[in-house]
């Protein structure tokens, strides 16, 4: 089964989306900020990682710069989930080092395909 770590502060996105992707099969671990997301990426090894940028302790900008510099972790594909739909928003999580970005609210479909590419690219 595929492990996903979501890394969200906000119990209705918790709620709705961990939901959702647990009924297309995927195993869904929770982290509800920064600094746990970290120490959850190295206890649980998911095979993906999907981070919310605006997130208590350490942002989700900090949190995956520190997963990429980890050579444990580095190797996790990040798609960071953010309600800024700007371009520039989009462009600093790339520079952060998140392999994918994708808008809140969540189009479930548009996520599954981005899911999808990254662990086909990542296997």
């Amino acid at each position: 089964m595929i492990k996903i770590l979501y890394v969200e502060d906000n119990e209705e996105n918790i709620y709705m989306l961990s939901r959702r992707l647990k009924k297309k099969g995927f195993e869904i671990v929770i982290a509800r900020d920064g600094e746990e997301g970290i120490t959850m990426a190295q206890d649980e090894s998911p095979d993906l990682i999907l981070m919310d940028l605006s997130l208590p302790k350490l942002d989700g900008w900090g949190a995956t710069r520190q997963l990429k510099a980890n050579p444990q972790t580095k190797h996790i594909p990040v798609i960071a989930l953010s309600a800024h739909a700007m371009a520039e928003h989009k462009a600093s999580a790339l520079d952060a080092g998140c392999n994918d970005y994708d808008t809140k609210p969540v189009d479930l479909e548009r996520l599954l395909s981005k899911i999808n590419m990254q662990l086909s690219e990542n296997t």
